[in-house]
């Protein structure tokens, strides 16, 4: 026994030697190209180890922190995640249950016949009837360390599916700060057509009070009309916008519209892109906080894990089986100790010939592995290249808004000196119906690129993979 022992551990170690591919220490081990040490876009931003906070605090909008707390607690697709997290983890507890022997329970009674004329000679027929009780047990021994393995890669699973939880409520309150914006350039725009409507109201009297004087003529009035109409024709369309972006924000929280709308509907002022602290750190802090990149780092582990599971098919099974009971033909003689039975058979299985289908598997878990680590390689320059255009957006659109700025000063001022000049009789009502519409493009302009500028913000928050970490 002793002999046979050790030739199966020789056997088992040679094996073994074959070797698993272990996760990797760090995920750097897995890069096919080094990381970049910096980022391309640096004049708005501040490289700075921490950006792995709660960035929409950044804002400093109440308002805005509620509905996140909101949206991560009661959206529907974070739930699912959740839920499938939790799925994960019990699947990772039943892998871990096969480190134990199970037990099973049995009891019944038992008639028998055995037929007398089954042999050349004649004789009659025996039958037996008995009650029995018993208790059988199967262990798999985990000696080669196939259970261990398993359970490898149901935990890389589980972790998996946490990220994946995380990456879920970090999309879910991108998209809700980002509808959240909308909708503040909606009503801000709303308010300068409001503003504009009462201009062009005095605009309208005084053209008709000119008219009436013959101080101008009739088509200054018309203009003057077309101008305020065409100003009031742009609210329904404002209108319908801002309940078709309440609606989405209800459902990125998870409740009806009519709930959430009177929280809404007092506009607030945008916030000043341009003055709002960005963190971002260095290229590899997406390594540790994007959660794609964790949960493509962790298939990599799984399928490691799996590798290894079809290398210890050829190593034999060690299982352990036995049970133990009574059996007795009256039941009150059940616990005497003639009635005793049991049994013990330790069973070492080894599949000596497959049709090399151990082999085929073994290849296949080698191609999945290298695929998982191409994965991997395609995921991190993705996300390097999504942070790195999410900064060049948000450096070029806080360019535009300045200009936009600009424009929109400069066209103020047109408008006033027309409107002056035009009191005055210096001048048509032309100029000013021109002035005033620049003035009004200009202006939603402005407030446009200062949504864009804060979506792009929230857009380079999301590429950093910044928000939540429970790793």
């Amino acid at each position: 026994m002793k002999t046979f022992n050790h030739v199966l551990t020789i056997i088992a170690v040679a094996l073994l030697s074959i070797g698993t591919l272990r996760a990797a220490d760090t995920e750097t081990e897995y890069l096919s190209q080094a990381m970049p040490q910096s980022w391309t876009y640096g004049e708005d931003i501040t490289s700075v180890a921490d950006g792995n906070t709660a960035w929409w605090k950044n804002f400093g909008d109440t308002l805005l922190d509620s509905l996140i707390d909101e949206g991560v607690n009661k959206n529907f697709n974070v739930s699912i995640a959740a839920h499938r997290m939790e799925i994960a983890r019990q699947t990772l507890k039943e892998a871990r249950s096969l480190y134990f022997p199970t037990f099973n329970f049995n009891g019944g009674w038992t008639k028998s016949r055995t037929s007398g004329a089954m042999t050349t000679v004649n004789s009659p027929a025996s039958s037996s009837s008995y009650f029995s009780l018993g208790i059988d047990m199967s262990w798999q021994i985990d000696l080669f360390g196939k259970i261990t393995a398993q359970t490898r890669d149901r935990d890389a699973l589980f972790k998996a599916s946490r990220v994946q939880y995380e990456g879920m409520m970090l999309s879910v309150s991108a998209e809700i700060a980002t509808c959240y914006f909308n909708l503040r350039v909606l009503q801000a725009q709303k308010q300068v057509a409001d503003e504009h409507l009462a201009s062009q109201e005095k605009i309208v009297s005084i053209t008709e009070v000119r008219y009436e004087t013959g101080l101008a003529s009739k088509l200054d009035v018309a203009q003057a009309r077309a101008l305020l109409y065409s100003t009031r024709a742009t609210l329904p369309a404002l209108d319908k916008a801002i309940n078709n972006t309440v609606n989405a924000i209800a459902l990125l929280i998870g409740v009806y519209p009519g709930e959430i709308a009177p929280r809404l509907e007092q506009p607030t002022a945008l916030p000043d892109p341009a003055k709002l602290p960005v963190s971002v750190g260095v290229p590899m802090d997406l390594l540790r906080r994007r959660p794609d990149i964790a949960e493509a780092e962790l298939s990599i582990v799984s399928y490691a894990s799996r590798l290894g599971i079809a290398k210890k098919d050829y190593l034999p099974t060690l299982t352990l089986n036995g049970s133990i009971g009574t059996s007795a033909h009256d039941g009150k003689n059940l616990f005497k100790n003639n009635s005793l039975t049991y049994s013990i058979a330790p069973t070492l299985s080894w599949t000596i010939f497959d049709g090399l289908a151990r082999n085929y598997a073994v290849s296949a878990a080698k191609e999945q592995l290298e695929t998982a680590v191409d994965q991997y390689n395609l995921t991190v320059m993705t996300a390097v290249r999504e942070a790195d255009a999410a900064m060049c957006d948000f450096h070029y659109t806080l360019e535009t808004m300045d200009l936009d700025k600009k424009v929109y000063d400069e066209s103020a001022e047109a408008f006033s000196l027309s409107l002056d000049q035009y009191k005055s009789g210096l001048i048509s009502l032309t100029p000013i119906v021109d002035a005033q519409l620049n003035m009004i493009s200009y202006s939603n302009a402005l407030i446009q690129q200062q949504g864009n500028a804060l979506v792009a913000l929230i857009d380079l928050y999301k590429a950093l993979g910044g928000g939540w970490s429970s790793r």
